[in-house]
C-alpha cells in the first residue's frame, strides 16, 4: 500500500518536475497556440491554470494564484483544470470537480496541505470521501456527487482541454486561448504569474 503510493506520488513529483526543467535563457516567456482555442465562456478573455494536487509546484503556485485570481477584470473569466496524466490521477480530478459542484472550493487550501505537508493520500476514492466527511462535509451527498454524471462530464472537458491546449507539465497558464506560459519558461513561480497578466492586459487593450 505505501509502495503503491510513492509510486503514484513519484510520478506525479515526475510530471510536475517536467514543468521546471527550462529555464528563461533556454525558452520565450510563452508559448503561442496554434490554431487559437476557442473559449468556453464567449465574450469574455478566458484564463486557464492547469494544475494538479500532487504536483508541488502547484501546491507553491496555488496562494499566489488565488491572489491574483481576485485582482482579473470582470471581463476575464479564470478556471482551473485539473488534469490526469495517467488513470491514478483520475480520482483527484473528480474531488475538484465536487468541490466544485457544492460550491465548497474554498476547501482548495486545504486539499493541497492535506496532500503535500500531512502526507494524507489522496488519489484515491475512498480516502477523499473520508476527508471531505472529515472536513464537515455529508458524506452521502459528496459521495453521490463524486459519481455524478455532471462531475464525470467535466473531467472529460478537462482531458479534452489538456489535449487540446499541448499541456504536457504543470502549472501551466493558458491566455485567451492563444498563449500558454509557466514557471518553466519564466524561472519563477511569480514570473509566470506576471507574465500571464501582461498577456491578459495585452488582449483587452487589442494587441
Amino acid at each position: 500500500m505505501k509502495f503503491a503510493l510513492f509510486s503514484r506520488l513519484l510520478s506525479g513529483l515526475a510530471l510536475g518536475l517536467a514543468a521546471l526543467t527550462m529555464t528563461p535563457a533556454q525558452a520565450a516567456p510563452f508559448d503561442t497556440l496554434d490554431p487559437v482555442q476557442p473559449s468556453d465562456t464567449p465574450g469574455k478573455i478566458e484564463v486557464l491554470e492547469f494544475f494538479f494536487y500532487t504536483c508541488p509546484h502547484c501546491n507553491h503556485i496555488e496562494p499566489l494564484i488565488e491572489k491574483w485570481q481576485k485582482t482579473l477584470p470582470d471581463s476575464v473569466v479564470f478556471k482551473s483544470v485539473p488534469v490526469a496524466f495517467n488513470a491514478s490521477m483520475r480520482d483527484m480530478q473528480k474531488l475538484y470537480y465536487t468541490l466544485d459542484a457544492l460550491d465548497r472550493l474554498d476547501l482548495q487550501p486545504a486539499v493541497f496541505k492535506a496532500i503535500h505537508e500531512q502526507g494524507k493520500d489522496l488519489t484515491q476514492a475512498k480516502n477523499i470521501i473520508d476527508w471531505a466527511a472529515a472536513q464537515g462535509m455529508d458524506r452521502q451527498t459528496f459521495t453521490d456527487t463524486f459519481n455524478s454524471f455532471g462531475v464525470q462530464t467535466k473531467v472529460s472537458r478537462a482531458d479534452e482541454l489538456t489535449k487540446s491546449y499541448h499541456v504536457e507539465g504543470t502549472p501551466t497558464i493558458a491566455v485567451g486561448g492563444r498563449y500558454l506560459t509557466s514557471p518553466a519558461q519564466t524561472g519563477t513561480y511569480q514570473g509566470a504569474i506576471d507574465e500571464a497578466d501582461k498577456l491578459v492586459k495585452q488582449l483587452l487593450a487589442g494587441k
